[in-house]
């Protein structure tokens, strides 16, 4: 049995000096993704220092302004992760930013480390966030497609964020993408972050593994709370009846060609056959994401 303590981290349990969160290439033993979570008090500030990664700021609740060589990228953000999806600011290695908030607020910070530095500091609107619904029934999700491959340029950092109504299922059939395998699967590590709507609302997460390579993993997750997928197959998130699942998705790994390519589990991949005939759950999309 993996200790899954290594794997599972309950909302405090990671914070370091002004982060709710702190996940680094070492702190979770691997190579390239990490994630940190910001709150700014009203009128507080943050000055990021990127180093040998790149960034976004990704506001889950509130609004701040991002400063870095002399631009300022005013994000408008969003009330909260269920209410819609939001702008975001991209910042490359090597930079410098000043995050400030007027009037307070918590931002996630996913990040990839990378040799490259060919981009330059951008913004992406929230009009332009590709915003699909994925799954039928049971297995209906929102998946808001911030920064993959096609929808916003990045030298080596896949984002999105999974809204999951109450009862429902996401992450599934389990898949996984831990193999370098041109055009089949690519090698990335994962972190996902969760936010369940309620004040006692709960979710819960499952990782196993493959034969060669070992992990054993079902964690009940809270809001704040986060898993770290080094490998294996990953789902499914269940969302408990009442308390709609949101998750953040950060992805990095040692390719160069940034792909996000998945392998479904052969014992539970036929599931996806079964989403033509049913309908998309009409809970989704959630409030106030209308493309």
């Amino acid at each position: 049995m993996t200790d899954t303590s290594k794997y599972h981290l309950p909302k405090g349990t990671s914070a370091d000096g002004p982060y709710d969160l702190l996940v680094t290439p070492e702190s979770a033993g691997w190579g390239h993704s990490g994630l940190r979570i910001l709150t700014l008090r009203p009128g507080q500030a943050h000055t990021l220092s990127t180093g040998d990664s790149e960034f976004l700021v990704l506001p889950l609740t509130g609004s701040c302004t991002v400063t870095t060589d002399g631009t300022a990228f005013e994000l408008t953000g969003r009330t909260g992760v269920f209410a819609s999806a939001t702008d975001f600011a991209y910042l490359p290695r090597e930079s410098v930013a000043l995050i400030s908030s007027a009037d307070g607020g918590t931002f996630a910070l996913p990040s990839a480390r990378t040799e490259r530095s060919s981009l330059s500091a951008r913004y992406g609107p929230q009009k332009n966030v590709p915003v699909e619904l994925r799954g039928a029934g049971a297995c209906s999700r929102q998946v808001n497609n911030y920064c993959l491959p096609g929808t916003f340029e990045a030298e080596q950092l896949p984002v999105c964020e999974v809204l999951t109504p109450g009862g429902n299922w996401s992450s599934y059939p389990p898949h996984k993408h831990d193999t370098a395998r041109p055009g089949q699967e690519s090698e990335l590590e994962e972190i996902y972050y969760f936010q369940v709507a309620g004040e006692d609302g709960f979710a819960y997460q499952r990782v196993y593994g493959t034969e060669n390579r070992p992990i054993d993993v079902l964690a009940e997750v809270r809001s704040g709370d986060t898993v770290l997928i080094p490998h294996g197959w990953h789902g499914p998130s269940i969302a408990a009846p009442g308390y709609d699942l949101y998750y953040l998705n950060v992805m990095a790994g040692p390719g160069q060609d940034r792909a996000w390519l998945i392998c479904d589990d052969p014992a539970h991949g036929w599931v996806r056959e079964t989403w033509e005939s049913q309908d998309v759950d009409d809970r989704l999309p959630f409030e106030g994401l209308t493309q």
